[in-house]
C-alpha cells in the first residue's frame, strides 16, 4: 500500500476511533445527569479524548505506518 494512504487511513481510523469513544461517553455522562448539552462538561469530554487520541495515535504509528521492505 502506497506510505500517503496508509497514513491518511491512519489518520482516518482515528479520528472516527475518537468520535465514537467520545460520543459515547458524552451519552453517558448526559443521561446521567452529569451536565447538560452545550455546556463546557461537552468541550471537557471531547478535548480530553482528542487528546487522549492523539496521545495514542502518535505512540502507536510506528508500529503501523513502518515501510515494508
Amino acid at each position: 500500500m502506497n506510505q500517503s494512504l496508509k497514513g491518511i487511513s491512519y489518520v482516518s481510523v482515528w479520528v472516527l476511533l475518537w468520535g465514537f469513544a467520545a460520543s459515547l461517553a458524552d451519552f453517558v455522562l448526559l443521561e446521567r445527569g452529569a451536565y447538560a448539552a452545550g455546556t463546557t462538561g461537552q468541550v471537557v469530554t471531547f478535548s480530553s479524548y482528542g487528546i487522549a487520541a492523539v496521545v495514542l495515535a502518535v505512540r502507536l504509528s510506528g508500529r503501523f505506518l513502518k515501510p515494508r521492505d
